[in-house]
């Protein structure tokens, strides 16, 4: 077991990927775009965790894969993401909270606000800016979620430890 802290992110269909990372690529600051597209749902939990985590996730993964829609656009003050609205993957994601409460940062305890940033560390007259245009031709859209996944944050990147897939399609 590593001393690296623990992320954990939902993995996109391979489309709604392709489409955000292709944001992602074009709007954020090149020297600064060390990760690819991703959802995350936690941003540092303990490496002692990793056995549970595998084994909560896995029990998740069972279940039908939930529901999402990429529902608008986020002005991050320095930056804009894509809003993800998923009441199911919500709900997995405060009882994981709410089992791990006592060891988490207070950025994961603040409440999930699910997104996938696009553009960061700019102006916020840039940030602006990008929102209007990007605001023209925006239509929510479902997304697909895959599956959860474990990663190790090492040198300001992600290793991946482990990945759950959702067992079956939604129904309906």
């Amino acid at each position: 077991m590593s001393a690296d802290p623990l992320i954990v992110s939902a993995l996109l269909g391979p489309e709604d990927f392709a489409w955000l990372d292709r944001l992602r690529r074009a709007y954020f600051p090149p020297e600064r775009n060390r990760l690819p597209a991703h959802l995350t749902l936690f941003h540092h939990l303990p490496p002692s965790l990793e056995a549970e985590l595998r084994q909560r996730l896995g029990e998740i993964a069972r279940g039908s894969r939930p529901h999402a829609e990429a529902a608008g656009l986020i002005d991050l003050g320095g930056g804009v993401a894509i809003r993800i609205v998923s009441p199911e993957l919500e709900e997995a994601r405060a009882d994981l909270a709410h089992a791990f409460a006592g060891l988490l940062t207070p950025q994961d305890q603040a409440g999930w606000r699910p997104h996938v940033t696009i553009q960061n560390k700019v102006s916020p007259a840039e940030a602006r800016a990008l929102k209007s245009r990007l605001e023209v031709d925006f239509r929510s859209r479902a997304i697909r979620i895959d599956g959860l996944a474990v990663w190790a944050y090492r040198d300001g990147l992600w290793v991946p430890v482990s990945r759950h897939m959702f067992a079956r399609a939604r129904q309906g």
